[in-house]
């Protein structure tokens, strides 16, 4: 018909399928066409009408969707479809409650309420309402043992609620029923993981494996318990049969490292952890793993290269530049260290081994006032530390400053008489002096 502009009868059903399967496709203009071609042979269709609406609430027309459906209200007001494009509207205005209003009148109208039933509960989730929507997915389940979709959005809830223990228990009344439903039991064995129920995890992954041997998410999960179980050859073998079944993933690449690691196969290790990194580039967690590796192995320089990687792929991550720091100051390039902490402290790292780390850079540098300005700020987050106080002493001692440096040296040593090495350390010639030694013995 759209090719040769021949006009053909087709009635209401047959529009409405083509109707559906351009909708379904994403093909809105087709669908445009087809529901105008509909309306004009059959424009009284209330369903064709409806259609209409669902395509003005597809590019944002609410008001003139809102204005149609009431017309078609006043034509059918027991036509559930009216009551669900209405909640859409709502639902598409952030009206979300009024939204699972009228979805509850629509149920009063339906005899298949299970599609009802899942929009209610996502109009619950956007409420933030996570109980509430829990009971509508576990409807739909209860409906269709097969709406996986619905499975997966009642066990987020039960995750956001901390409910592992009722998620367990529902699973496995879910299980008495439908035995062989693999995602059911994958399920299953991810709520033993949380709770750390290792062994059940592993049945539970099993049976999964049993409910379909090609399920490669059952795999994985379950090399991630033998590891936890340290059975690292068998976590292995379960990697690798997902390499099998499917193209090779990074993280089942990376996995397979981790394992060979711990089993003190290093070459192998590294083999797989170059391979995650080809596999895809752009996987920092395969670069640091590197890191990793290097820098146990004492070999720095490759360190440095490899989290200079990571670092490019996320540059907020303040566990790189810690690392980043850390390797810089064992290969002794100071500054660059130094940059590294401060670069952690700028990403919110306040962890007091930062801070001191920075400070002991930026004396061994000679920036003793920026050295000053950071112990300064550290102890605002740890007030009264020792450690901080021989550092702030030693810095005052060292630029003339005797009363303040006096100030924090006898706050050091109220606080840790221990840790007078610190300045021994940082400035051997300050320690030295007659003046210090005699303050540290009086006010020991």
């Amino acid at each position: 018909m759209l090719k040769t502009n021949h006009v053909l009868f087709f009635d209401s059903e047959e529009f409405e399928n083509i109707i559906h399967h351009y909708l379904n496709q994403g093909k809105v203009a087709l669908a445009k066409k087809a529901i105008k071609l509909g309306l004009d042979q059959h424009p009284t269709s209330i369903n064709l009408k409806l259609f209409k609406v669902e395509v003005y609430v597809f590019e944002n027309k609410l008001d003139i969707a809102d204005s149609l459906l009431n017309e078609l209200y006043n034509l059918e007001p027991l036509n559930e479809e009216i009551y669900i494009q209405k909640a859409n509207i709502l639902s598409k205005k952030d009206l979300h409650q009024e939204a699972v209003d009228v979805l509850k009148n629509a149920l009063k109208l339906t005899d298949d309420p299970i599609d009802i039933y899942s929009l209610i509960g996502m109009e619950y989730l956007f409420l933030d309402k996570f109980e509430e929507a829990k009971i509508y997915f576990m409807k739909c389940v209860e409906e269709d043992q097969f709406d996986y979709s619905a499975l997966y959005n009642m066990i987020y809830c039960f995750d956001f609620l901390d409910q592992n223990l009722e998620a367990i228990e529902f699973l496995n009344v879910f299980l008495d029923k439908n035995p062989y439903s693999e995602v059911a039991w994958h399920q299953l064995g991810k709520q033993y993981f949380t709770i750390k129920d290792y062994k059940k995890a592993l049945a539970a992954f099993d049976f999964a494996i049993i409910s379909d041997d090609a399920f490669i998410g059952a795999y994985l999960e379950k090399g991630k318990v033998l590891e936890k179980l340290k059975c690292y050859n068998e976590a292995i073998e379960s990697y690798n049969t997902t390499l099998k079944l499917d193209d090779p993933t990074s993280f089942a690449l990376l996995r397979i490292g981790n394992c060979y690691e711990k089993l003190g196969q290093d070459d192998l290790a590294v083999q797989y952890y170059y391979k995650t990194v080809h596999e895809d580039p752009l996987l920092d967690k395969g670069w640091i793993s590197i890191t990793k590796f290097y820098r146990k192995k004492h070999n720095f320089q490759k360190a440095l290269y490899y989290i200079n990687k990571a670092i490019n792929i996320d540059s907020e991550n303040v566990v790189y530049w810690k690392y980043y720091a850390q390797i810089n100051l064992q290969l002794n390039f100071l500054e660059e260290a130094e940059n590294g902490f401060k670069k952690a402290l700028d990403l919110g790292n306040y962890e007091l081994n930062t801070w001191i780390s920075r400070s002991d850079i930026l004396i061994k540098l000679g920036e003793i006032d920026s050295a000053i300005i950071n112990l300064i700020e550290a102890s605002e987050f740890y007030p009264n530390n020792a450690e901080i106080e021989y550092r702030l002493a030693g810095c005052y001692f060292f630029l003339g400053e005797n009363d303040k440096g006096e100030y924090h040296l006898k706050n050091a040593l109220q606080n840790n008489k221990e840790y007078t090495f610190i300045i021994e350390e940082l400035f051997p010639k300050i320690y030295k002096k007659v003046k210090i030694k005699n303050l540290i013995k009086t006010n020991q």
